[in-house]
């Protein structure tokens, strides 16, 4: 029974930082209908822009304040530049595009920071542990799970009850009609590209004390945050929470009752949504 809650707790931090990281490229997918292939990159330029802040200054809450900057910086920049031209191509040159940005972005990081593995240590608040019964519950993986839980709330409020959120769910719903009533649709999804890569970089800083930080994790989170919008669906928030519960929890307990099969697990409820729901399961079919 403890080493159920252990696990439980466990899948509950991965589904909160999948969750943070996924939402974004699927609002960036429903909305804009962009493949981007280099999402992971800014959870890796977030994390190491972490490392870097607590190092200089020993403040784990100053980068998680501004850490995601830099990479919001950079989405606004390729965006602009590289992106806005590329909206009315196919799939297939966005994938060729954003998959060279994978390259460009993880050379840097290899110049700026090396290839060395670094540990980045959680905040002093969060540095111990829980005992309940015989399961020890790591504090730092109950204040990820937390944080998730107000990142959550926070993007479905703005989602939901503001007016810009109103204009999202416009340009989610239908692009052409929402430019149509005035929306500015390009400033829109420059937007929201900022907001997809701020949210992919604050999953890295959170996560940075629970992975490390080294090259190669951009790849390592992309994988299961498309898996998460595939379950969950494009566009839909909802969709981005359960979607990154469900792989948490089939992965974590996967690993840990079936070590073999865990990757199998994962990609088979992939195969399965695909089967019984293409769009998701809450996401909207669109002819």
């Amino acid at each position: 029974m403890d080493f159920f809650v252990s696990q439980l707790l466990n899948s509950l931090a991965l589904g909160a930082l999948l969750f943070v990281t996924s939402a974004g490229l699927s609002l960036i997918f429903g909305l804009m209908n962009f493949v981007n292939l280099a999402h992971g990159s800014f959870f890796m330029i977030g994390a190491f822009t972490a490392m870097s802040i607590i190092q200089l200054t020993d403040n784990f809450w100053l980068a998680l304040g501004v850490g995601w900057v830099p990479a919001a910086a950079l989405a606004v920049l390729m965006e602009r530049v590289f992106i806005r031209p590329m909206y009315s191509s196919g799939h297939l040159n966005q994938v060729l595009l954003t998959f060279g940005f994978i390259f460009v972005f993880g050379d840097a990081c290899r110049f700026l920071w090396g290839t060395d593995i670094r540990n980045v240590a959680p905040p002093a608040l969060f540095d111990g542990s829980l005992h309940i019964g015989g399961a020890i519950l790591p504090l730092y993986r109950l204040f990820v799970v937390v944080f998730g839980g107000l990142v959550g709330f926070a993007l479905w409020w703005f989602l939901e009850r503001s007016r810009i959120g109103a204009m999202v769910r416009a340009g989610v719903d239908d692009a052409p009609t929402a430019a149509g009533i005035g929306i500015n649709v390009p400033l829109l999804f420059g937007a929201i590209f900022a907001l997809g890569a701020a949210l992919s970089a604050i999953g890295g800083i959170v996560a940075s004390p629970i992975l490390g930080t080294y090259l190669g994790m951009d790849i390592e989170i992309l994988i299961p945050a498309f898996i998460v919008i595939v379950v969950g669906g494009m566009g839909s928030l909802r969709g981005a929470l359960v979607g990154a519960l469900l792989v948490a929890f089939i992965d974590t307990f996967g690993k840990a009752y079936f070590p073999d099969y865990a990757l199998f697990l994962v990609y088979l409820l992939m195969v399965l949504i695909l089967l019984t729901r293409p769009q998701g399961l809450f996401g909207v079919a669109k002819g």
